[in-house]
């Protein structure tokens, strides 16, 4: 690692990541590319979550569960790996609302990206894919292309 002009050893900014709940469940439950890119963000990023978010990462694998999408041992361990995830992610309270989403729903995660001052939001939902014009400075990429992501 290089050193700075007094000696010390420059320590590399790592980036400011939320990750949506799609990508969440997928990395749990199908292992692949969004299993890569959660292992990615934990090794190399900062992860940041919010009481909304938790919420939905919560519910999810109920409703799942509920709509006989998967079992309930399934559900069991989506829910010991997301505890596993949130209790190392770091927690932000938004304050401020946005309206930036065609999904209404959606808008809470870009709410914690802004909290979070995060740089990366990792998302396979199209509606949060396609926004574009945000107010400020947040790249939103799929799995595959954040785990290809060499600034991370």
């Amino acid at each position: 690692m290089p050193l700075k002009p007094s000696g010390e050893r420059l320590t590399r900014k790592r980036s400011r990541v939320v990750i949506d709940t799609g990508v969440l469940i997928s990395a749990f439950a199908f292992d692949g590319i969004p299993e890569k890119a959660v292992r990615k963000a934990f090794k190399h990023s900062e992860i940041f979550v919010s009481p909304l978010l938790i919420e939905e990462y919560r519910d999810t694998p109920l409703k799942l569960e509920k709509r006989g999408k998967i079992t309930h041992q399934q559900m069991k361990a989506l829910i010991a790996g997301i505890a596993a995830f949130v209790a190392n992610a770091k927690m932000v309270h938004p304050s401020k609302r946005v309206s930036l989403c065609r999904d209404p729903e959606d808008n809470m995660v870009i709410e914690c990206c802004l909290a979070a001052k995060a740089g990366i939001l990792i998302t396979g939902d199209k509606d949060l894919l396609d926004i574009d014009d945000l107010p400020f400075d947040l790249q939103i990429i799929t799995p595959l292309d954040f785990v290809g992501y060499r600034d991370s």
